[in-house]
């Protein structure tokens, strides 16, 4: 089999939220066609959380230089994706890097400005949506580029699909106790609508600790890195899933939403143009508590479309098919 690295921080492989997943299931797929996906990480952390000041991740990266190189030459690797800005630099080492974005230097995230150096040095890249290719070409002249979608576990989708077990009034957001991902926004709806029944979920542990700083409501329940089998479990049973960040480079939740055929409300911004179905809403702050609830008061339980969209669209087959088209031109070089 063909190794490929793949550089993530170390905290990325440790939580279960979204680079972990896409990791998993990365080596799984690609092995089915003869290519060995090897993790590696620093084995220092930045910082346990995010943005501290001192402890910046991309400028922390610098530093763990030497252990990833370490790790790649010892496995014998001469092709690499990375999945963080600061690890740009490998390409000076490992002439086949390619980078695959978990954060983008956009104005709605934390700490954009000082993303932007590492991503005028990108020369190549894959991403999960059309809007991140555009973005990547416009802002920084990137031009080689592949498209490849995160896909969903389809046995999952199908295994949990039951939509006598809707609930009408609960309404599920997954996500992380960051201002871009804003749970204060999730709180406040709760307060006033105590007739909902809201479940908010966090990738990893330390969460637990930072959400006591926030007033829960009562009808607020907190869940803390549930498996993937406990996800789908508990967004079948949801008649609603809402998003509220300011920005996210793929929105795997959203698709698992909409392959269980959730009622879903989205942001308006254009880098969730791909969550585009029947049944999918589209807002912002000042109408989004009307959206969830306009959505909840459907009469349908589940949407059948909404299903289907994610079905033909993001399935882990698709994400498959991309990265073994992929692989077949890269691995040749």
């Amino acid at each position: 089999m063909k190794k490929v690295g793949l550089v993530m921080r170390k905290i990325q492989f440790t939580e279960a939220q979204g680079p972990r997943i896409f990791a998993d299931r990365l080596k799984q797929l690609c092995k089915e066609f003869g290519v060995d996906i090897v993790f590696i990480s620093p084995e220092r952390h930045v910082s346990g959380y995010d943005w501290i000041p001192g402890y910046e991740h991309e400028k922390g990266d610098l530093v763990n230089y030497d252990i990833v190189l370490d790790k790649i030459y010892s496995e014998n690797i001469d092709h690499v994706i990375y999945t963080v800005s600061g690890f740009t630099y490998l390409k000076m080492f490992i002439e086949n890097s390619v980078l695959f974005p978990h954060s983008f230097p956009d104005p709605a995230l934390t700490g954009y400005e000082m993303m932007r150096p590492f991503y005028e040095i990108v020369d190549k890249a894959i991403v999960q949506t059309e809007y991140l290719k555009r973005e990547l070409h416009t802002n920084f002249g990137v031009t080689d580029v592949s498209v490849i979608p995160i896909g969903f576990n389809e046995r999952l989708a199908s295994k949990h699909f039951d939509p006598s077990q809707v609930v009408d009034n609960r309404v599920l957001w997954i996500g992380r106790d960051e201002a871009n991902r804003r749970p204060d926004l999730v709180l406040e709806y709760a307060r006033r609508n105590p007739d909902k029944e809201v479940f908010m979920v966090f990738g990893g542990e330390r969460y637990r600790e930072s959400m006591k700083k926030y007033n829960i409501p009562d009808n607020v329940k907190l869940q803390f890195a549930l498996t993937q089998d406990d996800i789908f479990a508990l967004m079948n049973s949801a008649k609603v899933y809402w998003s509220c960040s300011k920005f996210d480079t793929f929105a795997m939740p959203l698709t698992e939403a909409l392959a269980m055929g959730k009622m879903v409300v989205k942001p308006e911004h254009p880098c969730y143009d791909h969550i585009s179905s029947t049944h999918s809403f589209s807002g912002n702050e000042k109408n989004w508590f009307e959206l969830v609830n306009m959505a909840a008061a459907s009469p349908n339980k589940v949407s059948m479309e909404n299903r289907q969209y994610a079905f033909d669209k993001f399935t882990s087959e698709v994400m498959k098919q991309g990265y073994r088209d992929f692989f077949d031109q890269w691995l040749r070089k």
